[in-house]
């Protein structure tokens, strides 16, 4: 059943994008050109056009991505921290196996962060949890390189606990605590990115977990939009970002993930 959750949720979302209905429209008014319906085609393609020139220009996905990231204030974490689970995510595996060294993304707050946490409570455990997201090439496990460089910047390699099966926010959690098997009263530090904290303790929270403390990071919005401006990719890209995570929270509860 997780299997087949992993593998429809990537396929539903690759056809969810914004750039796939894009295309879709795109395609959907050439063939109506193409059949002779040239009124209908023309204004599939004009609106495609002008919602195209809309989404790149207009700050639409900011102020939703500013929600998301703000739902998790940043905690107090003055007392005694028992562990401290860091979300993959950051980490390319495929690319870092190419070149032989960790490659990060836009998420590398994720290790950054982490490392400083566990190097401020030494008395925590540390666990990274995440394998590979894709449909291929699932040998580039991102735990591996994660915790190569969780150890370049200052991480004991015996406080490490690295799991590399999950494929998804779901099966971190709970593989994840199939391995910490953290104990009853014990503190816990969750550090992922903050548009994914919520959909993050949801997870955690239906596999159990108990003491979660949300550590939010990786923040890419502002209270007030960065104003109008001609940047299509990165307003895509916001947009998918907010989707993305809409539409898991949705179907985790759904599915009781």
């Amino acid at each position: 059943m997780d299997s087949l959750f992993f593998v429809v949720s990537k396929l539903f979302w690759a056809l969810a994008r914004i750039e796939t209905w894009f295309v879709l429209l795109i395609l959907l008014g050439l063939w109506a050109l193409k059949a002779g319906r040239v009124r209908r085609g023309k204004g599939i393609l004009w609106v495609t056009l002008l919602a195209f020139l809309a989404i790149g220009f207009l700050p639409l996905g900011d102020p939703m991505l500013h929600r998301l990231e703000s739902a998790h204030p940043m905690p107090d974490l003055s007392g005694p921290v028992d562990g401290i689970v860091i979300l993959g995510g950051a980490e390319d595996g495929p690319l870092s196996a190419f070149w032989g060294v960790t490659q990060v993304n836009e998420a590398a707050e994720r290790i950054i962060v982490g490392a400083i946490l566990a190097r401020a409570h030494p008395e925590a455990r540390v666990v990274f949890t995440g394998g590979s997201g894709a449909l291929i090439q699932v040998e580039d496990r991102g735990a591996d390189w994660a915790g190569r460089m969780l150890v370049d910047l200052g991480v004991a390699p015996e406080r490490l606990v690295l799991e590399r099966q999950s494929r998804n926010t779901a099966e971190n959690a709970v593989m994840s605590r199939r391995l910490a098997e953290p104990a009853e009263g014990e503190v816990w530090v969750l550090v992922t990115s903050g548009f994914h904290m919520p959909r993050a303790l949801q997870s955690f929270a239906g596999a159990g977990w108990t003491g979660i403390v949300p550590y939010p990071v990786d923040f890419r919005s502002l209270p007030v939009a960065r104003g109008i401006g001609w940047n299509p990719a990165g307003r895509i890209a916001t947009l998918n970002l907010v989707l993305k995570e809409g539409l898991g929270t949705v179907a985790y509860r759904f599915f009781n993930r």
